[in-house]
């Protein structure tokens, strides 16, 4: 499946969020040491931030190593809040960019790693449980992740919390189908994570956070995340990550 990390702290450039370290997110979309099933995560690639309050976004269908005016730009480009993924596409979705996360709904960035199994068979009920996309026009890529997405936005525009939001898709969602639902997400004061079904990991240190499908260095001050447990971490105390059982 699909690697993403979050970060949340002081201005870094994407440059040092996506290429730098040993086990840097474009070493993942080539050489993901854990990994369920994919060598490759090469079906595209996207990055979100904040700038002046609003989410903004560059999606690529390509592997995020081939794109060499991607990595110039984002050494000028700083973030304190960013989520980024690299796509490996599940079996009959297409490799295009609108499949490609995170998505973007109320200010709000989105992502999953993992796959609804037997989408077909839960596709209409997944709609049920979305309801309208006209609010999360990200919804409608031909991907499974972007109902999964859609009940989340859906959540949060309840006004439900972002983790609780993310709780809250997963145990719909698995309830339907017992799939892989490491969601990852993102309003630009707080990040929240689901572990279900694949490798999450979490490090602060001063003054940062980082969540990431894996360590992105050797750092001894990764933390796994067990699984079926949700992650959630705020600006207003980068050192306390809170972590709870699904």
């Amino acid at each position: 499946m699909c690697r993403h990390l979050g970060y949340l702290g002081p201005p870094r450039t994407l440059e040092s969020l996506l290429f730098q370290g040993p086990h840097s997110l474009e070493v993942q979309s080539y050489a993901p040491r854990m990994t369920c099933g994919n060598l490759l995560n090469a079906d595209g690639f996207g990055v979100g931030w904040y700038h002046r309050g609003r989410a903004v976004r560059f999606r690529r269908a390509q592997p995020i190593w081939t794109d060499r005016s991607f990595r110039e730009i984002a050494a000028t480009v700083t973030a304190t809040c960013a989520v980024a993924a690299v796509r490996s596409a599940t079996t009959r979705f297409p490799v295009e960019e609108s499949c490609a996360q995170p998505f973007r709904a109320g200010g709000r960035l989105f992502s999953h790693n993992g796959v609804v199994t037997d989408f077909d068979g839960v596709e209409d009920k997944l709609r049920e449980l979305a309801g309208d996309l006209s609010h999360a026009p990200d919804a409608r890529a031909p991907v499974d992740s972007a109902l999964v997405f859609a009940v989340a936005a859906r959540r949060w525009r309840e006004g439900a919390a972002l983790g609780e939001g993310l709780a809250d898709t997963v145990a719909a969602v698995a309830a339907l189908s017992p799939g892989r639902y490491n969601l990852l997400a993102a309003d630009g004061t707080a990040l929240a994570a689901t572990a279900w079904g694949d490798s999450l990991f979490v490090r602060s240190g001063p003054g940062e956070a980082l969540i990431s499908s894996e360590p992105l260095d050797d750092d001894p001050a990764w933390r796994a995340v067990p699984d079926r447990s949700l992650v959630v971490v705020d600006r207003a105390d980068l050192a306390d990550v809170r972590i709870t059982p699904l």
